[in-house]
């Protein structure tokens, strides 16, 4: 059976949840049109994604970068996992924490930009930070997340140092008969336990020092996401401003056009009356010339008649 159009799975995918079955409807219907019936029934199979997935998908459709170095992130997290490489383990934790911060605060810019996606306070990123999360350690929900088809959210709680086992030296062979005291044997066993309670204390210290150094990374990084939402609450507070002055522009160009409009009909009839006019004044002009030729004709003919009677007398 040929596979779906990646194309196709892509653009199903990038679907809003709530229209995502109509939109799937939509595409088996237009397959059986097309006479693809082993289509139709592949697209039909498709699952709508939840809203945490459906933004998740988005990431990697959008930013798939991003996802290729999560995917290595996980890689060297899995090797040094298996080879205990604690301080490497510690190393990559930390970039873990940092990227997954970065992927999550992606995922809120993409969502501001889609007019689908739920408001910033109703975003699941607590969600999709979980399922980021899990793909680093699970790599088939890494390869649902890199093909951009994930269905629902994933919970894994197996991140973290795998402490090594305590050994402890046990020696075999038959039971001695008891011995004498040992005076020496006592104090060099007196002080072992105290080194091991040095040791443990020396180990409780470090655990705290580790304990405070991370509550310090986590307050540094939720005082970046408040800065980091503010920014957002401003950039969205800025954007729906830009758009209320656009609208208004808009308003006033429209207004603009409507008057620009009106005075170019005014401008055509005086043009047309114009144009009346002058050709008024030309008759005008023409007929007072030829009144004034006539009179003249007139006075001509007066004075002839008069120069005749003169000479008569």
């Amino acid at each position: 059976m040929p596979a779906l159009s990646s194309e196709l799975v892509q653009r199903l995918y990038r679907t809003p949840p709530e229209k995502f079955v109509a939109a799937r409807d939509a595409a088996v219907a237009e397959a059986r049109r097309a006479g693809d019936a082993a289509g139709a029934r592949q697209i039909a199979r498709l699952k709508r994604p939840t809203v945490a997935a459906w933004l998740v998908n988005l990431l990697a459709l959008e930013r798939p970068e991003l996802v290729a170095d999560l995917a290595q992130l996980a890689d060297a997290l899995r090797a040094a996992q298996r080879d205990l490489k604690g301080p490497k383990l510690r190393e990559l934790s930390a970039q873990r924490r940092a990227v997954v911060a970065a992927l999550v605060a992606e995922v809120r810019r993409i969502a501001a930009r889609n007019p689908d996606a739920p408001s910033a306070g109703k975003l699941p990123l607590g969600e999709v930070e979980a399922t980021l999360n899990a793909a680093l350690a699970d790599a088939e929900v890494a390869e649902q997340i890199r093909a951009g088809t994930l269905l629902r959210a994933v919970h894994y709680a197996g991140f973290g140092e795998v402490p090594r086992p305590q050994l402890r030296l046990v020696t075999g062979g038959a039971e001695e008969p008891p011995r004498a005291p040992d005076r020496a044997a006592e104090r060099a066993g007196e002080r072992r336990a105290r080194d091991e309670r040095a040791a443990e204390r020396a180990a409780r210290a470090e655990r705290a020092k580790r304990r405070r150094a991370l509550e310090r990374e986590l307050a540094s990084a939720r005082t970046e996401q408040g800065r980091a939402e503010k920014e957002l609450d401003g950039a969205a507070a800025a954007e729906r401003d830009g758009g209320a002055a656009l609208e208004e522009i808009e308003a006033e160009l429209a207004e603009l056009e409507r008057r620009r409009a009106a005075a170019e009909q005014e401008l055509s009839r005086s043009k047309l009356a114009r144009r009346a006019a002058e050709r008024s004044l030309t008759a005008a002009r023409r007929r007072a010339g030829e009144v004034e030729a006539a009179i003249e004709a007139l006075d001509a003919e007066e004075e002839d008649v008069a120069t005749g009677d003169g000479e008569a007398h």
